[in-house]
């Protein structure tokens, strides 16, 4: 006989006649080393773009129309997320597309003109997109376990991976390592982490209270009316983070004529404040309300883009994109948190139609943003980012908690 809880976990996508290896994590701690890795593999080709980019010789909106790929790939796979899922299972998934995200990186760093760099993007957004689901649900699930927020304490390690992959990045382009050897090295780091770290994952058991029964996963995870005002509210922090992502070391190249490690700082810059900030978030979001931190943090985020837009000195500039990841550090997971808790439809369901757009603003947004700063200079991209602000503090209200 097979007791309740493994039967909770098969249907979760576990697969208990799998073998085990690695450490033995809690489950709140295979979670957060699930993000950081996620987010390790992923942030390892930002603090290198700028060199891409002059391998290729091309400009601004050339990158940023290649870069569109992994947008593309994410839309793809979240899209058909849930269905996947349920076949190949959360464990599978993990196990396997984290150390992919790396590989595709890699690939796509030898690519010579940016349609090269468009297809080579593409299975990297596939594997994200997907890994994005598995690691959300899997917090919610977990934070319900648990009794207590673990959210934002995740995604603050899915910033602290962003973090390290910047700062590594900063150290080996000063010492004149190529991009291609750099993120070829990452491959197998990402690899033995991954196996080492969440070896033993297996998936938590579904929430018992006010989960919507289980039910054939649409190919289309179609956003409501709900899931729509939550991608309102993330839109200004996904579009300004990745803008920091992918244009905050360009900005300091073309802007300020840094050294290499100046730009890879850049980078890494934002994603420690936001680091931090998602640390210590999820005792800020108790002692007050998720609407009142929202609306600190976007005020901040506005500020952050503000002065980035018009910093006179590369140190003010750092210091507003430290500030743009202190304002885009608690939407996420609070949206994220929002979606999984309503009981409309399954948890898989919701946090797929809500990633499935904030998530790719944060991927195709910055891209299209490449048009404005090859013709209106690298500044006016997070200048134009503002309005989006005002946008998300208008629908901050929508995170209050309902019944």
């Amino acid at each position: 006989m097979v007791d309740s809880n493994t039967q909770m976990a098969l249907a979760a996508g576990g697969y208990r006649t799998e073998p085990r290896f690695g450490l033995a994590l809690s489950p709140a701690l295979r979670v957060f080393a699930a993000f950081f890795l996620y987010a390790f593999g992923l942030g390892s080709i930002f603090p290198r773009l700028g060199e891409i980019q002059r391998g290729m010789g091309v400009g601004e909106g050339a990158l940023g129309l290649a870069l569109i790929g992994t947008a593309a790939g994410t839309l793809v796979s979240l899209t058909l997320a849930s269905r996947l899922l349920e076949r190949i299972g959360y464990r599978r998934a993990l196990l396997a597309l984290t150390p992919m995200i790396a590989v595709f990186f890699a690939i796509a760093s030898w690519a010579t003109g940016p349609l090269m760099l468009f297809l080579c993007l593409v299975p990297a957004g596939l594997c994200i997109g997907l890994v994005e689901v598995v690691v959300n649900v899997e917090a919610d699930r977990v934070e319900h376990q648990l009794g207590r927020r673990i959210m934002n304490r995740a995604h603050a390690f899915w910033s602290f991976g962003f973090f390290a992959a910047g700062l590594l990045g900063a150290g080996v382009s000063q010492l004149g390592i190529s991009p291609q050897l750099h993120l070829a090295g990452m491959v197998p780091v990402v690899l033995v982490a991954t196996l080492l770290l969440l070896g033993r994952f297996s998936p938590a058991p579904l929430r018992e209270a006010g989960q919507a029964a289980p039910e054939e996963p649409p190919h289309f995870a179609r956003p409501t009316w709900a899931i729509m005002a939550l991608v309102c509210v993330t839109l200004s922090a996904m579009l300004l983070e990745g803008a920091g992502a992918d244009w905050s070391a360009i900005y300091m190249r073309d802007v300020f004529a840094a050294a290499p490690w100046v730009c890879g700082l850049a980078v890494a810059a934002g994603a420690f404040a936001q680091a931090v900030m998602r640390f210590f978030a999820d005792g800020l979001v108790e002692r007050f309300s998720p609407v009142l931190f929202a609306r600190c943090l976007l005020s901040v985020l506005g500020c952050g883009a503000l002065l980035v837009t018009l910093a006179p000195t590369p140190a003010l500039a750092l210091l507003g994109l430290g500030l743009m990841g202190v304002g885009t550090s608690g939407i996420f997971p609070l949206a994220m948190s929002a979606a999984a808790q309503r009981v409309d439809r399954p948890a898989a369901v919701n946090v797929a139609a809500l990633a499935q757009i904030s998530f790719v603003v944060f991927l195709l947004g910055p891209p299209l943003l490449g048009q404005v700063a090859e013709h209106f200079g690298v500044r006016t991209l997070y200048g134009v980012c503002l309005p989006f602000v005002l946008l998300s503090l208008l629908a901050a209200g929508s995170l209050a908690k309902r019944d």
